[in-house]
């Protein structure tokens, strides 16, 4: 099982690799491709992957390899069709990011969830239908301004697709684990930004009294209805977040003593309440799962639900401290009156933390958040006062907390306090020196390194796993942060992100075959963030990154297959979750993908016709430069035409955002056009006029859907200071597309 493990990291990483390279080479607009080149490569892209996927899925050999294979090309096909929408968006400059491009890719995605009921598909299409809307109502490259009432009733259209998507989840409707638990939380999560009082001054009140029905409902149904312990403690964590939500926006309204005593009382007994709702939830046992459960997913289920609750006791607890810490400090500053503040958090701290280190019996969640407490008040007050001395004093103290707590949460965040420690005097030794920042980030990431190493030396207990793990995270949070830091030696930044990539890759191979998940999982983490960041990276450009990683993909692929291959390592093909796949319904899948390749198709012709037929205009344009994380650079065009004369600006501020409207533009001096009036219906033209189609942005400004022009990547500087006109091609129905950018 182990070596399976290995060789479907390896696989894994290998197929996200490869795709990486492909959107890095699409976003980075390469001019060494033409129109025509660029559209055949993406299509012969997706062909690729899923042409792969069929080859793998009929193979008999090395079960559990080839099929896990076709799975991920399975879903690579569907990625690539996304970066191949993206890029032809691109080739014709239409909006960076917008909601036609997740709508038109989410529909695939959609239809392979319904069909293989496979779990990444249901995630893909979750996520794409939620960016779809997102985009809609808030795009990238537009601004579009909202009224109360309609960020209201956009909030709500999210908490109820997520609330019918969980109820067809719990119904079993649909089956997918990972997607009920997340609809449940961004079901609560809409509905906690809605009770929102100073966004939503009118509807605010009503949406806490459904915010709060909700969360009782939930206790009631998981309890008494269907006994679910995950859920239950998902719930939990809602209700948590629900108090210390409106404990903050209380407190940004009602700043004074009695506030802050206020807010030791609520910590008090949010940690309680924390305490006796694990202990009821204990009580439960096994048999409060799910009633659904089948008997051979029960240990599955128990584990599962014994990790969420850590997660959100851990949550709970943290949260509870940082609470306690600001209402401490808060009456520390308005209750010090002549005595300088910093001395006496200074004091309060240790008064905190020494007696609580002594008193080894207090109850638990009691001491553990008195004492995080005080360390947290004492790391303020040594950055306060400046003084290396009492900066190292207090190190030891918090060294000593080390061995005074137990647990692996516990130990996480007093690790995570040491460190700060450190780095404050490091700071205070080191600050004046050149670069200063990258030296400390430096030394932090040794001195981590060798703690993580020392465990070798030390018999195995729970201390020396938490040492490992704690020392193992710090270190490749340090590292990963070094590879964004100025040079401390002569090329140390590429160094760096070579170093980080190895060291990263290294570890997660070799913690899966060891079968240690936390450090595994870690590692991994690690490994897609580092890929995600460097997307924006100048340490090479998009191109270069794009070659680099397609070239590490096929190496990991068949350094993997390799060793798949001498391992033997296969499961029986009855246990092989993989294997259906594409045996299901192998005809609609082909349907899906035919349908896929038709869009792209469909796409570039309709705008080359356009391209060719349209009648060309000439506009001002004032440009500014972002960048789409799947199209690359672009700059964001705002055009005279854009903002309506003032006669007709009321009208045009009247109509709801997104509502559509029908401009004619006359052709004014040196050839450009200008806005002249709305279009009535039926109208006739002028010889010299045309009509744009357009839609309001909720303000006094019009979008036309050509506000994005796509440039290589690194040449969105230069286009932004030397364009000044953009030729548009309208077509017979008043659709536009942007062409050109021109000085003149």
């Amino acid at each position: 099982m182990l070596r399976l493990n290995v060789t479907r990291v390896g696989f894994l990483m290998g197929v996200s690799l490869l795709l990486a390279a492909i959107i890095y080479f699409f976003a980075a607009n390469w001019g060494g491709l033409a129109r025509a080149d660029k559209i055949l490569a993406s299509a012969g892209i997706m062909v690729l992957f899923y042409g792969v996927s069929y080859i793998f899925s009929k193979m008999k050999l090395m079960l559990g390899h080839h099929s896990f294979l076709s799975a991920i090309f399975l879903v690579g096909g569907c990625i690539s069709f996304g970066a191949a929408v993206a890029l032809l968006n691109q080739i014709y400059n239409s909006h960076a990011d917008n909601y036609e491009l997740f709508l038109v890719w989410s529909i695939p995605a959609l239809l392979f969830s319904l069909i293989t009921r496979f779990n990444p598909f249901y995630l893909l299409a979750y996520a794409l239908v939620h960016l779809t809307l997102w985009q809609y109502f808030f795009p990238t490259s537009l601004n579009v301004v909202h009224t109360d009432s309609e960020l209201l009733m956009i909030g709500c259209l999210f908490a109820l697709i997520n609330l019918i998507l969980f109820v067809l989840l719990e119904a079993k409707v649909i089956l997918s684990a990972p997607l009920k638990y997340v609809s449940f939380i961004v079901f609560h999560i809409s509905l906690l930004v809605l009770t929102n009082s100073t966004l939503y001054e009118q509807y605010g009140p009503w949406m806490n009294i459904l915010c709060v029905a909700a969360i009782a409902f939930g206790f009631f149904f998981f309890t008494r209805m269907r006994l679910n312990k995950v859920m239950l403690t998902l719930n939990a964590l809602a209700a948590s977040a629900y108090a210390v939500f409106k404990f903050f926006e209380l407190m940004s309204e009602h700043t004074s003593t009695t506030f802050f005593v206020l807010g030791l009382v609520f910590v008090t007994i949010l940690l309680t309440g924390n305490v006796f709702f694990f202990r009821y939830l204990n009580k439960l046992g096994s048999q409060a799962l799910s009633t659904e459960k089948q008997a051979d997913g029960a240990e599955a289920e128990e584990h599962t639900s014994v990790l969420v609750g850590k997660i959100v006791s851990t949550i709970v607890t943290i949260v509870g401290v940082v609470i306690g810490s600001i209402s401490l400090i808060g009456l520390v500053l308005m209750a010090a009156g002549s005595v300088p503040p910093e001395n006496v958090l200074l004091v309060i701290s240790f008064l905190f933390v020494l007696p609580v280190l002594v008193l080894r019996r207090l109850n638990a969640v009691i001491r553990y958040t008195v004492l995080t407490i005080g360390y947290a008040a004492g790391l303020i007050a040594i950055a306060w006062i400046d003084t290396a001395g009492l900066s190292l004093v207090f190190l030891a103290v918090t060294i000593a907390g080390w061995f005074s707590l137990h647990g692996r949460a516990q130990h996480l965040f007093i690790y995570s306090l040491i460190n700060l420690n450190a780095a404050i005097l490091l700071f205070q030794l080191f600050g004046p020196v050149h670069h200063a920042a990258s030296f400390i980030v430096f030394i932090m990431a040794s001195l981590n390194a060798l703690i993580y190493a020392s465990h070798l030396l030390m018999r195995e207990s729970p201390l020396k796993q938490h040492l490992r793990e704690c020392g193992l995270f710090f270190t490749l949070l340090l590292l990963f942060w070094l590879t964004f830091m100025d040079d401390i030696f002569p090329n140390s930044y590429e160094w760096f992100n070579i170093l980080n990539f190895i060291v990263v890759t290294a570890l997660a191979f070799l913690y899966v075959r060891r079968n240690r998940v936390m450090e595994a999982t870690v590692s991994l983490v690690f490994w897609f963030v580092f890929l995600a960041f460097k997307y924006y990276d100048l340490f090479w450009t998009l191109l270069h990154k794009s070659i680099t990683l397609a070239l590490l993909g096929l190496i990991a692929i068949a350094v993997t297959y390799v060793f798949a291959y001498r391992t033997r390592s296969a499961v029986p093909e009855g246990a092989d979750e993989y294997s259906r796949l594409l045996r299901r319904s192998p005809i609609l899948i082909g349907i899906v993908i035919v349908l896929q390749l038709g869009y792209v198709g469909y796409h570039a012709a309709t705008s080359e016709a356009l391209l060719a037929s349209g009648t060309s205009i000439k506009l001002a344009i004032e440009p500014i430069d972002p960048r789409s994380i799947l199209q690359g650079d672009y700059v964001r065009l705002g055009y005279s035409i854009s903002t309506p004369p003032e006669h007709l600006a009321k009208e045009v501020e009247s109509r709801r955002s997104l509502s559509r409207i029908k401009v004619v533009l006359r052709e004014g001096d040196n050839g450009v056009y200008v806005f002249d009036r709305l279009y009535a219906s039926g109208e006739k033209l002028a010889s010299k006029e045309i009509v744009i189609n357009g839609s309001s942005s909720g303000w006094r400004t019009i979008n036309y859907g050509i506000e994005t022009y796509f440039v290589p990547e690194g040449t969105g500087t230069e286009t932004e200071q030397n364009a000044r006109f953009a030729y548009v091609k309208i077509g017979k129905k008043g659709d536009a597309m942007l062409e050109r950018l021109s000085k003149e």
